[in-house]
């Protein structure tokens, strides 16, 4: 029957060959010889092939799935003959069809193919050639048929000649476990004939008739075989077969075939029987374990068996988990529970006895086969059998896991007695088993074997719940059961005995070494949370880990065979400790570890102790070669894991790592100058080897000391050191070359070049490494692709969005560079557009001013010209100018300096239906909408419900945009909402008379704290009564007075300014009157100011700019941002002049006795700025306190208290430090209503400078959905500069409806397509001071003894 189905496959592809319109031949015999051959090389896929049909399927379409199909020499000889055939009728069907000189290109040029196909078929050689062709492969095909059939009849002739011989031949009989039984054909049998052979299997027969039985019984089907009637007999009479050396492998190889072709409810059986088989011939004859110097051969016939036996068994262990899922639970549970049973085959007898010979045991051969328990691993990866392993371990099989734990505390106790030569010869011969082909084994071979077994079965268990549950386990010599903290006790210990230096890759898990193999288990229960938290993170486990370094710290002899190697391990395992959160915080908040004189201390403390004595090279216990720099960096990478954290750096801050580090580099980068260069064709001697080692050392601290600006007072300690750009450039070259942060770190560098470019040192010198040109050039490569003159050729395909997915990576990057206003004064202060007349098609921006000149000062047709894609390159940088306008001191430089508005309008005006004239109607395009926006947020000022921006895309209906276009000030009127009214009631009484009350208390702190209570209470019970402008000016005046008055409240000395009559002719610069005039037109929207307050304003701003620069030190800082005046417009004064109702004496009185106390220097950025209240080293660093100080704290309390914003910023690259500090420099205008930011200032002075971090942390928790939201959609960056709110899609809504009964200029729409980019753009919706007042309560009550202690060092905040 098999025969017969091969043959029909076989005439099928002969069939289908006949069919094939390719085919050519010329010779008959030829024709059958590569036929043949053809045939041999797809044989496999035919004969997998359940039919005919399939067959042909499988032949037809052959060229689609066989990537060989051109190369077979049948296919050649055919193309060949086709050409030879039809090549003179395609030429002259080509040539007609092209007489009237038509040209090949396009879509005609498949036409024409299309045309000559069709005419070259339907001719009269192509229907020759066919019939020709069709008669010859019928003749071949009948002749390979012919021959196919006697080869056929002579294979069998021979088959039964051969096993005439092999019976004659003491029945021996070669076939090993291991042959493949695919491909094997087998007949038909019928259940007489299943009988007949049951019968002649029982072992009563001769072992002659047992041997033909055998072989009939692997030709038949297995599945026929284990659905007869008589499968029980014949189960049993295989099982004893299994038993005779002569048999056994004959009954393995049909075993071998049932496993490989027979489902799952029929194997089970097979299995099962095998086990029990395997379990009788083990207590059967009770092989001895060797002992001493003896060893076991495994070429022994009795151990040799057992071996296949259990090989067998393995392999069937490792593929069944593929397929048992699809079968009930009950012949899975069958399998795994016949497996336990035989594993814990014990002979309790011999090893209880000291006299009595140990016995081998099948854990010992399955050890040796699968030494790392794969078998195990895969049953345990799913959770359908994983559940099953589980239970049957803990109700019936629980001395598996005794054993293999005794195993392991066995292994653990001898460790000391064993040498390193004995020990280290053992692991390499059981390691290299795989490779070098041995049959000899000694005891402590297997005892290995079954030792790394069994800590591969235990470390799996250890990773799951449920496997954690098993333990406390009671084992034999130990008072106490053991637990899972014993566990890793027993791991770090054996660990400690037999250090091996780390593999450069942590990935590498192929070494047998007691070492590795620990580590393994360690790294893997590091990975995992709930894991970690149960195994790692115990007292004793960190004693464990760190007992050698308190040994070393207190100059102690530590006990360990290799220093360097176990101490570099222990630092591995409390990188990755560290790495975690909970992991961090067991190190810096819980006392776990006792020192000297019984006193408990922090981890963290003692690792950087340690760290620093290993810098300094000051540990006497450790010889010079032990303090190696490998081991001092593998402990730096661990405080790295610490410091690189707001709260771990809080802690080590103290201990001036930052400075040892820096120190460090410093002499190692002196020494790798002076050595001597390698002369060519010299041979490499100690120097060269030298010089090695010290750049990598060098990399290694520039990378250590890289990590500090992972945040916000990191960054400041690094700047101090004067290694910034030296490490930014090296983070420059590792990001070029894409590489991973450390092992430890999940995302790549954006964090830290966010976090970097906030400031202006930090900004300058990504400037410096060329990381801002990279950034440049990449985007212009992405957006206008005019690097390759191919891709110049072929454009790609318009894309749909604004922003295509291709440039959002480098707009994103562009965003994070540019978010600061010191960075963008930076990069663009004093930098002229270069406005050149002509441009040519291969000049490409290299700076962020080339940049603005080309995308968004796109003010002449040589600019047009010059872009490949003008509409989407200038689109992008609309959005771009959107972004950075977003920030007002951006704004205010960019409108300085470029006139962003003129140039604005200007392409507005030019952008109409009749240019020529002045009734030419606002073409809508892309262009123009996006213009508009930018027009409107940067010329109206206002909080949610103080302004409205239109949006970016259309809506359906007749008119798609109804908001007005301007090319000329005023704004329409539409874009400014009525001020929210303020509600006059009397509930404020109580505060009023309490502010106008002469009578003070005795005790100074008293007043403060009534008034807090006054202010707490009216702001969450009567959050509308204070937002009469006197009140607040009152409360204001009357709280600072009272505070510059005490001398314990007045941090910064009292101000000593006279009124210089000079002061109203002081200069004021453009940009400085810009922000005036912003001011101006926000109080006048506001109602707050008269017309001519103008004059007020502007003498305030010289007062305060006359006054400030008496309180500013004189830096050789070549920072932009560090000279002259303060960058940027004093928001602060602007708010105060605002609340104060443009009376400018109580503004300036207010402003200077603010000046005294401690929360200026955080809500007040200008009276900071290069302070001389500061050292000079941070006063010339550029980084202001408020990032440094107040960014930093927001930053750790996010991640305790809004954990999912704060992994959200982590994912995106961006950093809330960014966000604070843009909020906070421009004290919230365009962010917050004026009520909101006058609570703002109102919150800080009264409450508390700390509520400035409090606030900022309440905003973020406020915006959690959205946050969460716009991360999943990577806008994160633009919508924490702009704030898209879906919040906003009523107001625009309603906005729509009344703009279009709104009379104006004539708009004429241009259907061209606007795609939908960001979400329409609004401030903050919703957030309310009063709100979160209780919520910034609670936040003070946990954290102001470390935020307010903190602020107040701000006088020296680098010790």
């Amino acid at each position: 029957m098999q025969r017969f189905y091969k043959s029909r496959n076989k005439v099928a592809v002969l069939k289908c060959a006949v069919d094939m319109s390719q085919l050519s031949v010329e010779d008959e015999v030829e024709l059958q010889s590569l036929l043949k051959q053809l045939l041999r090389s797809i044989n496999d896929r035919i004969s997998g092939a359940p039919s005919t049909e399939c067959a042909e399927e499988i032949l037809l379409h052959l060229e689609e799935t066989d990537k060989n199909f051109h190369n077979y020499e049948f296919v050649k000889y055919l193309r060949q003959y086709v050409e030879s055939s039809l090549g003179t009728v395609v030429e002259e069907e080509t040539k007609s069809l092209t007489k009237d000189g038509q040209h090949a290109i396009g879509s005609g040029h498949d036409t024409l193919i299309h045309a000559v196909t069709r005419r070259t078929r339907d001719s009269d050689e192509y229907q020759q050639m066919m019939q020709t062709l069709k008669n010859t492969m019928i003749l071949v095909v009948e002749s390979l048929i012919n021959k196919f059939e006697e080869d056929q009849l002579r294979k069998e002739e021979m088959h039964r000649e051969k096993q005439h011989s092999q019976s004659n031949s003491h029945y021996s009989d070669n076939c090993s476990d291991s042959d493949s039984s695919f491909n094997q054909s087998y007949a038909f049998i019928r259940q007489e004939h299943l009988q007949a052979l049951a019968e002649k299997l029982d072992s009563s027969r001769p072992k002659e008739v047992r041997w033909e039985a055998l072989q009939a019984l692997c030709c038949a089907p297995p599945s026929d075989v284990l659905s007869c009637e008589s499968w029980s007999s014949l189960g049993r009479n295989l099982c004893t077969a299994l038993t005779d050396l002569d048999l056994s492998d004959n009954v393995l190889q049909f075993i071998a075939k049932s496993f490989s072709s027979s489902p799952l409810n029929v194997t089970r059986e097979i299995y099962t029987s095998l086990a029990k088989s395997v379990e009788s011939s083990f207590q059967s004859h009770k092989l001895s374990f060797p002992t001493g110097s003896s060893a076991i051969d495994v070429n022994r016939p009795e151990i040799s068996r057992l071996l296949k036996q259990i090989r067998l068994m393995n392999d069937f262990q490792k593929e069944v988990t593929t397929f048992w899922i699809r079968h009930p639970e009950k012949y899975m549970e069958e399998v795994i529970e016949s497996t336990f049973s035989l594993l814990s085959l014990h002979h309790e007898h011999a090893s209880a006895s000291p006299g009595t010979e140990k016995a081998l045991e099948p854990i010992h051969l399955l050890a040796l086969l699968d030494i790392k328990a794969t078998w195990f691993k895969k049953w345990m990866h799913g959770y359908y059998s994983r559940t099953v392993v589980l239970r049957l371990l803990e109700r019936k099989y629980k001395s598996l896991m005794v054993a293999a734990l005794q195993q392991c505390i066995h292994y653990g106790e001898s460790c000391e007695s064993f040498t390193d030569e004995t020990v280290d010869t053992g692991s390499a011969e059981v390691q290299n088993s795989g490779s070098a082909q041995r049959s000899v084994y000694t005891g402590k071979e297997l005892e290995y074997a079954f030792f790394v077994h069994s800590l591969c079965v235990l470390g799996k268990l250890l990773i799951y719940a449920n496997g954690r549950k098993l333990f406390p386990i009671k084992v034999r010599k130990r008072k106490d059961p053991v637990t899972v903290t014993d566990l890793v006790v027993i791991l770090i210990s054996i660990m400690y005995q037999h250090p091996e230096p780390l593999h450069n890759d942590p990935s590498h898990t192929d070494s047998l070494s007691p070492s590795g193999l620990a580590m393994e288990v360690l790294w893997k229960l590091c990975e995992r949370t709930e894991c970690a938290a149960e195994c790692l993170y115990q007292t004793p486990v960190i004693e464990t880990l760190l007992a050698p370094v308190i040994a070393l710290l207190t100059e102690q002899q530590a006990k360990l065979k290799s220093p360097a190697a176990t101490l570099t391990l222990i630092a591995d395992v409390l990188a990755r400790i560290a790495n975690t959160d909970r992991g961090l915080s067991l190190f810096l908040y819980e006392k776990n570890l006792v020192v000297a004189h019984s006193e408990r201390t922090f981890a963290a403390h003692v690792i950087v102790q340690f760290t620093l004595r290993l810098l300094d090279k000051e540990l006497s216990s450790l010889s010079e070669s032990d303090m190696s720099d490998m081991l001092c960096g593998a402990f730096i990478f661990v405080c790295r894991q610490i410091y690189n954290t707001c709260e771990g750096l809080q802690v080590l801050r103290p201990y001036g790592l930052h400075k040892a580090v820096a120190a460090a580099w410093k002499k190692t980068s002196s020494l790798s100058e002076r050595v001597p260069t390698p002369v060519p064709g010299a041979a490499a001697g100690k120097s060269t080897n030298d010089l090695q080692n010290m750049l990598i050392w060098e990399e290694t601290l520039l990378d250590s000391l890289l990590n500090f600006a992972a945040t916000p007072k990191g960054l400041l300690l690094l700047q101090q050191t004067g290694a910034i750009n030296e490490c930014v450039s090296y983070m420059f070259s590792r990001f070029t070359k894409k590489l991973q942060v450390s092992r430890c770190e999940k995302f790549g560098y954006g964090v830290m070049v966010t976090q970097v470019a906030a400031t202006a040192p930090g900004v300058v010198a990504l400037h410096s490494s060329g990381f801002v040109q990279a950034l440049v050039v990449e985007l212009w490569y992405v957006l206008e692709c005019g690097s390759e003159d191919v891709r110049v050729v072929r454009p790609r395909p318009t894309p749909m969005d604004p922003i295509d997915r291709s440039c959002l990576k480098s707009f994103l990057s562009l965003v994070n560079l540019l978010s600061s206003s010191q960075s963008v004064w930076e990069l663009l202060g004093r930098q002229p557009l270069a406005n050149k007349s002509e441009y040519t098609l291969r000049e490409m921006p290299t700076s962020i001013p080339d940049l603005i000149d080309r995308l968004i000062a796109v003010n002449s047709d040589a600019k047009i010209n010059s872009l490949f894609h003008y509409e989407q390159s200038h689109t992008f940088g609309l959005r771009l100018l959107s972004v950075l306008c977003c920030n007002l001191d951006s704004f205010l430089l960019l409108e300085s300096q470029y006139n962003i508005c003129s140039m604005l309008l200007q392409s507005q005006r030019e952008n109409v239906t009749e240019l020529d004239t002045n009734k030419g109607e606002f073409i809508i395009d892309g262009l123009s909408v996006e213009r508009n926006h930018v027009l409107v947020r940067v010329s109206v000022v206002g909080g949610p419900s103080e302004r409205t921006l239109p949006p970016r895309a259309l809506q359906e209906g007749e008119d798609p945009y109804p908001w007005p276009m301007f090319s000329s000030y005023p704004l329409p009127q539409c874009y400014t909402l009525e001020p929210p009214k303020i509600h006059h009631n009397s509930q404020d009484s109580e505060l009023i008379a309490f502010l106008a009350s002469p009578k003070e208390p005795t005790n100074q702190e008293d007043w403060m704290d009534i008034c807090r209570r006054h202010y707490c209470r009216v702001m969450t019970s009567k959050p509308n009564s204070i937002l009469n402008g006197n009140v607040l000016a009152d409360l204001l005046e009357k709280v600072v007075a009272h505070l510059s008055n005490s001398s314990t409240e007045c941090f910064f000395s009292p101000a000593q300014y006279k009124e210089e009559k000079s002061v109203k002719s002081a200069a004021i610069s453009s940009v400085e009157q810009l922000g005036i005039n912003t001011c101006l037109r926000y109080g006048s929207f506001l109602k707050l100011l008269k017309e001519d307050a103008v004059n007020d304003l502007t003498l305030l701003m010289k007062h305060v700019k006359i006054f400030l620069s008496t309180q500013r030190v004189k830096t050789a800082s070549e920072l932009i941002t560090q000279q002259d005046v303060y960058p940027g417009h004093d928001w602060l004064a602007s708010t105060v002049f605002l609340i104060m109702a443009g009376d400018m004496e109580r503004s300036l009185s207010l402003l200077l006795n603010l000046s005294s106390q401690l929360t200026s220097a955080f809500i007040w950025p200008a009276r900071i700025h290069a302070s001389v209240h500061v050292p000079l080293e941070v006063a010339e660093s550029g980084i202001p306190p408020v990032y440094w100080c107040t960014a930093h704290y927001v930053e750790m309390l996010l991640k305790a208290e809004v954990p999912l914003v704060h992994s959200a910023f982590r994912i995106s690259g961006f950093t809330p430090s960014q966000t604070c500090l843009h909020w906070l420099t421009q004290c919230f205008w365009n962010y917050l209503d004026w009520t909101e930011i006058c609570h703002y200032v109102s919150t800080c002075v009264v409450m508390g400078p700390d509520y400035q971090v409090y606030m900022c942390v309440a905003i973020f928790k406020h915006l959690q959905p959205d946050i969460l939201q716009q991360t999943q959609s990577q806008e994160l960056q633009v919508f924490l500069k702009e704030f898209a709110s879906s919040a906003a899609y009523p107001v625009l809504m309603v906005a729509c409806h009344a703009l279009s009964k709104i009379k104006g200029a004539p708009v004429v729409f241009v259907p061209t397509i606007i795609p939908l980019g960001y979400a329409e753009e609004e401030p903050i919706q919703g957030f309310k001071v009063s709100s979160y007042l209780e919520f910034m309560e609670g936040l003070e009550h946990r954290y102001r003894s470390i935020v307010l202690s903190d602020m107040k060092t701000i006088c020296n905040p680098v010790e």
